[in-house]
């Protein structure tokens, strides 16, 4: 079968046209150990395909990848697409009765598992039925995953079908239940290439892309894996858990030009005593930030101290990736921006009328790269797609220039006295004081039943700890001083860490049962 450059496969658009167009020897991926230019990457990926095929996993079934951050995830997601057959990333922090549910879910006929991750799922694995395949990928080169490649004579093109046929599958965080399987289909991975990568974070081909967001989820998936290959880039690969220490060695080493990160990264990284101009790299040009809202005090003490603007941004699982942002040349910090350019997004009270200026109710976005829908949960995916239209469960605002405002999600936000008050606002004033490295805020009733803000607050390293009652009441001012009187916290309670999903969402439900 020859290639046609038509084929609805995202596979051709993201890895053969590179070749037909003289770009195989580009660089694509680098891992701490490796490297894997575009041709090997096509070459590898068919490799696999074929090694899927003779294992005899037919085409449309799902296989799992449960995979670090190294080269082996790229080959094994392409050439599961190349084969007609479902990659489905899954998480590689969640617990092991998580894993084994989403497996289950899925019906993976095979798992594609890095070598460290075996050990502790070894119980989970061993259970009668699971799937029927288990391949093993090494972090190192060593191990028994190219073993698993299949001999091709030459480069077979992807399975030809159609760009509306699913392609891929990620679970959502599951804050509050169990993970539900996203269902997305090939052309949505060019839609938010063509889309965000291009037309906001304005990626080039000698670009240098490093995502500490992980491509178990969308988020990474789009900032390591599809932006790059939309042009021809090349991607930094990080395994291990992206700490502080781990970021800046990293930039130190490669010298990225974009950087992908989420707030709560951001904040630790500007509490470590090396951070700089560049953060290590001093070819840093751009750096995006999603998952949740960034405080106004992290991104211009970020563009203070390392010189490169954060454009922060709106995405979803649901939704693949991001569609509002900021942009280099239009960033107000303390909102999400205005919408990427291909998408619509509104806001709408509860009887589904738009809101007007500066009244707060849910943001409801259209546009191209919307998933198919849940699988297997029917309810819920009539709740969130709805026609065209993808019902984020976001509370936010419009202000009279077109900038969006992140409120809370819809079952976060608190009526004080009559009034509603954002939860993430307050968090944002607390955390613009010199004493707090975190912050989470959550309803919780007096003495009378009402329901007033509490905030569960950890400390920066440094902050002093010796007079907590002090420390409280001037927590408690600086929030009136910033936003309101009324919107200061009635309660502030120190911790030495906040519950957060796997993804790194903090579990304000689990703060409102602790009381």
């Amino acid at each position: 079968m020859a290639a046609t450059g038509s084929n609805g496969n995202a596979g051709d658009y993201f890895i053969d046209r590179h070749l037909r167009e003289g770009r195989g020897d580009r660089l694509a991926f680098v891992d701490p150990w490796r490297s894997l230019t575009y041709g090997e990457l096509a070459e590898k990926s068919a490799r696999f395909a074929a090694g899927l095929r003779a294992a005899g996993i037919e085409r449309e079934r799902r296989i799992a990848l449960l995979m670090l951050d190294t080269i082996d995830f790229p080959i094994a997601f392409w050439g599961a697409l190349r084969a007609g057959i479902v990659p489905v990333p899954i998480n590689t922090l969640l617990p092991p009765d998580i894993v084994r549910y989403i497996i289950e879910d899925s019906r993976a006929a095979a798992l594609v598992i890095s070598a460290p991750l075996l050990a502790p799922l070894k119980p989970v694995l061993s259970s009668p039925g699971l799937c029927r395949l288990i391949i093993s990928a090494p972090t190192e080169p060593e191990g028994d995953f190219d073993g698993f490649l299949g001999d091709v004579g030459s480069i077979e093109p992807p399975v030809e079908c159609s760009a509306d046929e699913v392609a891929f599958w990620l679970y959502s965080s599951g804050s509050t239940g169990a993970p539900k399987g996203v269902r997305h289909v090939h052309s949505s991975l060019r839609a938010t290439a063509d889309t965000y990568a291009m037309q906001v974070l304005g990626i080039a081909p000698d670009d240098l892309m490093f995502s500490a967001a992980k491509l178990f989820f969308a988020y990474g998936l789009g900032n390591s894996m599809t932006f790059p290959m939309a042009v021809g880039a090349a991607s930094v690969l990080l395994p291990e858990r992206p700490t502080p220490d781990a970021v800046l060695a990293t930039m130190g080493r490669y010298r990225p030009t974009i950087f992908a990160g989420v707030p709560t990264l951001y904040a630790a990284l500007l509490a470590h005593p090396e951070i700089g101009p560049g953060a290590g790299s001093e070819r840093l040009r751009r750096c995006i930030s999603a998952g949740e809202p960034l405080p106004e005090h992290i991104g211009t003490r970020w563009r203070d101290t390392v010189g490169s603007d954060i454009l922060d941004g709106l995405g979803s699982t649901e939704m693949l990736h991001i569609f509002l942002s900021n942009r280099p040349d239009d960033i107000r910090y303390g909102t999400t921006g205005k919408p990427v350019p291909g998408y619509e997004v509104c806001i709408l009270d509860d009887s589904g009328a738009e809101v007007a200026v500066g009244e707060p109710g849910e943001l409801v976005v259209r546009g191209p790269s919307a998933a198919e829908g849940y699988w297997n949960q029917r309810d819920k995916s009539r709740r969130t797609f709805r026609g065209e239209w993808t019902h984020t469960g976001d509370t936010y605002t419009r202000d009279a220039d077109g900038y969006y405002r992140y409120c809370g999600r819809s079952d976060d936000m608190l009526k004080v006295g009559g009034i509603w008050v954002s939860p993430f606002e307050v968090e944002e004033a607390l955390i613009g004081h010199a004493a707090v490295l975190e912050s989470a805020v959550v309803g919780h009733p007096d003495s009378d039943g009402l329901i007033k803000p509490k905030a569960f607050v950890v400390l920066q390293r440094n902050a002093p700890r010796d007079d907590p009652a002090g420390l409280t009441a001037a927590l408690q001012d600086h929030v009136k001083d910033r936003i309101g009187v009324w919107k200061y916290p009635r309660w502030i309670e120190f911790c030495d860490s906040l519950p957060k999903t796997a993804t790194g969402k903090i579990q304000r439900y689990k703060l409102r049962d602790a009381g």
